[in-house]
This record gives C-alpha cells, sequence and structure tokens, in this order.
C-alpha cells in the first residue's frame, strides 16, 4: 500500500512542479519527509513489474494463447490471486495450459513471491562477479 501511496504522491508533486517550476516541495507522509532514494526505488519497482507483466504476457501470447487468458494468468500468479478469466476462469483450472505456458505461470509466481528484485538481479552480470 505505501508504493501506491508513494506513487500518487510524486504524480501529484511532479503536476505541482509543471504549474511551478522553481517551487521546492518535498513529499511528506505522515509528517515524515520521504527521501528521493526511496521514491526512486518505489518507481523502479513498479516500473520492473509492469514490464514483468508485459513481457510475460507477451510470451504466453507467442506460444499461441488469447490476450484475455494469457493476461488474466499472468495477473493472478504474479499477485498470487487465485483464477484468471477465459481458459483459466473459476470455472476451469490451469490443466489446459501446456507445459511451457505452465512454467512461465510458475516464474511469475516466483516472481510475484519472491520479489521482483531478488529475481531480476540474478539476472544482472555485475552480481556475479567478484
Amino acid at each position: 500500500m505505501i508504493r501506491t501511496i508513494i506513487l500518487m504522491k510524486q504524480a501529484r508533486l511532479e503536476l505541482f512542479k509543471s504549474i511551478h517550476p522553481n517551487a521546492i516541495k518535498p513529499m511528506k507522509i505522515g509528517g515524515s519527509v520521504i527521501s528521493n532514494d526511496i521514491v526512486y526505488s518505489v518507481m523502479g519497482f513498479i516500473f520492473l513489474y509492469f514490464i514483468s507483466i508485459v513481457a510475460l504476457v507477451f510470451t504466453l501470447l507467442l506460444s499461441d494463447l488469447d490476450f484475455i487468458t494469457a493476461f488474466s494468468a499472468i495477473i493472478a500468479c504474479i499477485n498470487n490471486a487465485g483464477p484468471g478469466l477465459n481458459l483459466v476462469g473459476p470455472a476451469t483450472n490451469y490443466s489446459v495450459l501446456s507445459d511451457f505456458q505452465t512454467s512461465v505461470c510458475t516464474f511469475a509466481m516466483l516472481l510475484g513471491r519472491v520479489q521482483i528484485f531478488s529475481i531480476v538481479i540474478l539476472f544482472i552480470p555485475e552480481f556475479w562477479k567478484k
């Protein structure tokens, strides 16, 4: 929830700065000033979250799944929310998916449960250098 609050306050602050470009107004939550490092970290997380969803949905689309099924399956898996829509809806289950599609959904569940930063950092070469 705090990520959503920070994102909304940052959007409002950017609108304020577009009207008053010389103003210096720090972001506050509950009377405490939130540093720019925290705001950038939250924006980076949200960016990775949405890019992950788009990439995984396109992966499922390329494996001959329709958009509603692919999108709802990835959203349900990355958020650990349960059933999706269409082929993976509440009246059905994920057994209609191929092994590849199931592994994509499993990776989405891993991203959502372990946190995106923890998984994505494994794919950055600098992480593995001594």
